[in-house]
Protein backbone atom coordinates (compact mmCIF):
# COMPACT_ATOMS: atom_id res chain seq x y z
CA UNK A 1 0.00 0.00 0.00
CA UNK A 2 2.46 2.31 0.83
CA UNK A 3 4.50 1.45 -2.13
CA UNK A 4 1.09 1.88 -4.28
CA UNK A 5 1.07 5.70 -2.42
CA UNK A 6 4.26 6.70 -3.08
CA UNK A 7 4.09 6.34 -6.30
CA UNK A 8 0.58 8.46 -6.57
CA UNK A 9 2.42 11.14 -4.39
CA UNK A 10 5.31 11.44 -6.52
CA UNK A 11 3.43 11.56 -10.07
CA UNK A 12 1.17 14.40 -8.50
CA UNK A 13 4.74 16.14 -7.29
CA UNK A 14 5.72 15.55 -10.93
CA UNK A 15 2.50 17.04 -12.51
CA UNK A 16 2.19 19.89 -10.42
CA UNK A 17 5.65 20.90 -10.85
CA UNK A 18 5.04 20.90 -14.81
CA UNK A 19 1.77 21.88 -14.63
CA UNK A 20 1.61 24.54 -11.71
CA UNK A 21 4.43 25.68 -11.19
CA UNK A 22 6.12 25.09 -14.34
CA UNK A 23 9.40 23.60 -13.31
CA UNK A 24 11.92 22.05 -15.50
CA UNK A 25 11.28 18.28 -14.04
CA UNK A 26 14.33 15.72 -13.96
CA UNK A 27 13.70 12.78 -16.35
CA UNK A 28 13.65 9.70 -13.66
CA UNK A 29 13.79 6.53 -14.37
CA UNK A 30 15.26 2.86 -12.65
CA UNK A 31 16.10 -0.99 -13.62
CA UNK A 32 17.07 -3.98 -11.31
CA UNK A 33 18.97 -6.60 -13.57
CA UNK A 34 20.10 -10.37 -13.41
CA UNK A 35 23.89 -9.96 -14.22
CA UNK A 36 23.44 -9.32 -18.15
CA UNK A 37 25.90 -7.22 -20.14
CA UNK A 38 23.36 -6.65 -22.89
CA UNK A 39 21.03 -5.37 -20.34
CA UNK A 40 23.55 -2.72 -18.77
CA UNK A 41 24.71 -1.83 -22.69
CA UNK A 42 21.00 -1.15 -23.15
CA UNK A 43 20.70 1.24 -20.05
CA UNK A 44 23.94 2.84 -21.37
CA UNK A 45 21.95 3.44 -24.79
CA UNK A 46 19.30 4.78 -23.17
CA UNK A 47 21.29 7.96 -21.15
CA UNK A 48 23.02 8.51 -24.53
CA UNK A 49 19.80 9.62 -25.97
CA UNK A 50 19.35 12.13 -22.88
CA UNK A 51 22.74 14.20 -23.69
CA UNK A 52 22.98 17.46 -21.65
CA UNK A 53 19.14 16.80 -20.35
CA UNK A 54 18.56 16.59 -16.50
CA UNK A 55 18.11 13.08 -15.83
CA UNK A 56 18.32 11.23 -12.44
CA UNK A 57 18.61 7.33 -13.59
CA UNK A 58 19.57 4.72 -11.74
CA UNK A 59 20.78 0.32 -12.54
CA UNK A 60 20.56 -2.06 -10.37
CA UNK A 61 22.98 -5.50 -11.40
CA UNK A 62 22.00 -8.01 -8.24
CA UNK A 63 20.63 -10.96 -7.15
CA UNK A 64 17.50 -12.32 -8.44
CA UNK A 65 15.49 -12.21 -5.44
CA UNK A 66 16.25 -8.84 -4.90
CA UNK A 67 15.33 -7.56 -8.59
CA UNK A 68 11.82 -9.50 -7.90
CA UNK A 69 11.59 -7.03 -4.39
CA UNK A 70 13.19 -3.86 -5.95
CA UNK A 71 10.00 -3.73 -8.73
CA UNK A 72 7.62 -5.01 -6.14
CA UNK A 73 8.62 -2.22 -3.75
CA UNK A 74 9.11 0.08 -6.14
CA UNK A 75 12.73 0.79 -6.14
CA UNK A 76 12.83 0.12 -9.86
CA UNK A 77 10.28 0.36 -12.65
CA UNK A 78 11.31 -2.94 -14.46
CA UNK A 79 13.41 -6.01 -13.49
CA UNK A 80 15.14 -8.20 -15.91
CA UNK A 81 15.68 -12.23 -15.66
CA UNK A 82 14.75 -15.25 -17.13
CA UNK A 83 12.64 -17.89 -16.73
CA UNK A 84 13.22 -21.86 -18.02
CA UNK A 85 10.92 -25.00 -17.54
CA UNK A 86 12.63 -25.62 -14.10
CA UNK A 87 12.17 -22.45 -12.33
CA UNK A 88 8.85 -21.12 -13.63
CA UNK A 89 6.16 -22.55 -11.77
CA UNK A 90 8.19 -21.41 -8.54
CA UNK A 91 8.92 -18.10 -9.94
CA UNK A 92 5.22 -17.14 -11.26
CA UNK A 93 3.70 -17.91 -8.17
CA UNK A 94 5.99 -15.49 -6.86
CA UNK A 95 5.29 -12.84 -9.54
CA UNK A 96 1.81 -13.07 -8.61
CA UNK A 97 2.06 -12.98 -4.54
CA UNK A 98 4.10 -9.73 -5.46
CA UNK A 99 1.56 -8.28 -7.94
CA UNK A 100 4.11 -8.56 -10.86
CA UNK A 101 3.94 -9.27 -14.49
CA UNK A 102 6.67 -10.96 -16.84
CA UNK A 103 6.38 -10.46 -20.63
CA UNK A 104 9.23 -12.04 -22.73
CA UNK A 105 11.46 -10.36 -24.64
CA UNK A 106 13.90 -12.56 -26.21
CA UNK A 107 14.61 -16.41 -25.92
CA UNK A 108 17.68 -18.09 -26.24
CA UNK A 109 19.82 -21.13 -26.35
CA UNK A 110 22.40 -22.20 -23.76
CA UNK A 111 26.10 -21.22 -24.28
CA UNK A 112 29.21 -21.57 -22.09
CA UNK A 113 31.19 -18.26 -21.57
CA UNK A 114 34.77 -18.38 -21.16
CA UNK A 115 38.24 -16.63 -22.05
CA UNK A 116 39.31 -16.99 -25.29
CA UNK A 117 42.59 -18.33 -23.82
CA UNK A 118 40.50 -21.48 -22.26
CA UNK A 119 41.56 -25.09 -24.04
CA UNK A 120 37.64 -25.50 -25.17
CA UNK A 121 37.10 -21.58 -26.81
CA UNK A 122 37.77 -23.15 -30.37
CA UNK A 123 35.30 -25.92 -29.89
CA UNK A 124 32.26 -25.38 -32.01
CA UNK A 125 29.71 -27.43 -29.63
CA UNK A 126 30.41 -27.69 -25.67
CA UNK A 127 29.29 -30.28 -23.65
CA UNK A 128 29.05 -30.65 -19.88
CA UNK A 129 31.35 -33.39 -19.85
CA UNK A 130 34.11 -31.55 -21.82
CA UNK A 131 33.75 -28.44 -19.08
CA UNK A 132 33.95 -31.63 -15.82
CA UNK A 133 37.61 -30.85 -15.55
CA UNK A 134 37.12 -27.03 -14.89
CA UNK A 135 35.65 -25.03 -12.48
CA UNK A 136 31.41 -23.72 -12.99
CA UNK A 137 31.14 -19.96 -11.76
CA UNK A 138 27.87 -19.18 -10.43
CA UNK A 139 27.00 -15.91 -8.84
CA UNK A 140 26.04 -15.97 -5.37
CA UNK A 141 22.56 -15.63 -4.27
CA UNK A 142 22.68 -14.93 -0.78
CA UNK A 143 20.07 -15.54 1.72
CA UNK A 144 17.52 -16.67 -1.10
CA UNK A 145 20.12 -19.68 -3.03
CA UNK A 146 17.42 -21.94 -4.06
CA UNK A 147 18.22 -23.43 -7.17
CA UNK A 148 15.38 -21.49 -8.70
CA UNK A 149 16.52 -18.17 -7.88
CA UNK A 150 19.89 -19.23 -9.65
CA UNK A 151 20.84 -17.00 -12.42
CA UNK A 152 22.36 -19.70 -14.63
CA UNK A 153 20.70 -22.67 -15.89
CA UNK A 154 21.03 -26.91 -15.01
CA UNK A 155 22.31 -25.33 -11.23
CA UNK A 156 20.95 -28.60 -9.66
CA UNK A 157 23.57 -30.39 -12.32
CA UNK A 158 26.32 -31.97 -9.54
CA UNK A 159 29.48 -29.73 -10.79
CA UNK A 160 32.97 -31.38 -9.66
CA UNK A 161 33.95 -27.84 -8.78
CA UNK A 162 32.02 -24.99 -8.36
CA UNK A 163 32.90 -21.12 -7.37
CA UNK A 164 30.28 -18.19 -6.54
CA UNK A 165 31.15 -15.38 -6.95
CA UNK A 166 29.44 -11.61 -6.23
CA UNK A 167 30.17 -9.43 -9.28
CA UNK A 168 30.60 -9.63 -12.68
CA UNK A 169 34.38 -8.39 -13.10
CA UNK A 170 35.12 -11.00 -10.58
CA UNK A 171 33.69 -13.58 -12.52
CA UNK A 172 35.73 -12.73 -15.43
CA UNK A 173 39.02 -12.79 -13.41
CA UNK A 174 38.18 -15.94 -12.29
CA UNK A 175 37.47 -16.74 -16.23
CA UNK A 176 41.24 -15.87 -16.75
CA UNK A 177 42.91 -16.79 -13.99
CA UNK A 178 41.66 -20.06 -13.39
CA UNK A 179 39.95 -21.52 -16.84
CA UNK A 180 36.33 -20.79 -15.43
CA UNK A 181 33.69 -20.90 -17.21
CA UNK A 182 29.73 -19.86 -16.65
CA UNK A 183 26.49 -20.82 -18.39
CA UNK A 184 24.58 -17.53 -20.44
CA UNK A 185 22.42 -16.35 -23.10
CA UNK A 186 25.45 -16.09 -25.08
CA UNK A 187 24.37 -12.78 -25.66
CA UNK A 188 27.97 -11.03 -25.06
CA UNK A 189 28.80 -6.93 -25.35
CA UNK A 190 32.31 -6.72 -25.99
CA UNK A 191 32.49 -2.64 -25.96
CA UNK A 192 31.68 -3.62 -21.68
CA UNK A 193 33.26 -7.02 -21.18
CA UNK A 194 36.36 -6.17 -23.43
CA UNK A 195 37.01 -8.66 -26.71
CA UNK A 196 38.77 -10.93 -24.62
CA UNK A 197 36.26 -13.44 -23.78
CA UNK A 198 33.61 -15.35 -26.26
CA UNK A 199 30.37 -17.85 -25.95
CA UNK A 200 30.38 -21.16 -27.25
CA UNK A 201 26.93 -22.93 -27.69
CA UNK A 202 26.70 -26.15 -25.26
CA UNK A 203 25.06 -29.45 -25.96
CA UNK A 204 21.85 -28.96 -24.72
CA UNK A 205 18.08 -28.21 -25.24
CA UNK A 206 17.44 -25.90 -22.59
CA UNK A 207 15.71 -23.01 -23.07
CA UNK A 208 15.92 -19.06 -21.52
CA UNK A 209 13.19 -16.81 -21.62
CA UNK A 210 15.00 -13.49 -20.70
CA UNK A 211 11.83 -10.82 -20.27
CA UNK A 212 11.24 -7.88 -17.79
CA UNK A 213 8.53 -8.01 -14.85
CA UNK A 214 6.50 -4.67 -14.02
CA UNK A 215 3.82 -4.11 -11.51
CA UNK A 216 0.09 -5.37 -12.32
CA UNK A 217 -1.89 -2.68 -14.02
CA UNK A 218 0.80 0.28 -14.04
CA UNK A 219 1.85 1.05 -17.76
CA UNK A 220 5.19 1.45 -18.40
CA UNK A 221 6.53 4.91 -18.63
CA UNK A 222 7.79 6.33 -22.11
CA UNK A 223 11.94 5.70 -20.59
CA UNK A 224 10.91 2.06 -19.19
CA UNK A 225 9.50 1.83 -23.32
CA UNK A 226 12.68 3.43 -24.51
CA UNK A 227 14.84 0.79 -22.37
CA UNK A 228 12.93 -2.00 -23.64
CA UNK A 229 13.26 -1.32 -27.01
CA UNK A 230 16.71 -0.96 -26.61
CA UNK A 231 16.76 -4.50 -25.24
CA UNK A 232 14.41 -5.79 -28.47
CA UNK A 233 17.30 -5.15 -30.62
CA UNK A 234 19.26 -7.98 -29.60
CA UNK A 235 16.79 -10.11 -30.47
CA UNK A 236 18.10 -10.17 -34.25
CA UNK A 237 21.61 -9.37 -33.37
CA UNK A 238 24.91 -10.06 -35.64
CA UNK A 239 26.21 -13.17 -34.50
CA UNK A 240 29.17 -10.73 -33.61
CA UNK A 241 27.33 -10.65 -30.41
CA UNK A 242 27.65 -13.95 -29.57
Amino acid sequence: FIGYARMLLEQYQLMESKYIAKEKTKKKFSVSMQHYTFAVSAFVELVKQFGMDEYEFAVHETKTYDVIDDVKNFRSEIGILYVNDFNQKVLYKLFRDCGLEFHELLRCGIYVYLWKGHPLANQELISLEDLREYPCLSFDQGAHGSFYFAEEVLSTYEYKQLIRANDRATMLNLMKGLNGYTLCSGIICEELNGGDYCAVPLQSDEVMTIGYLCRKGVAISPLGQKYLDEIRKYKNEDASYR
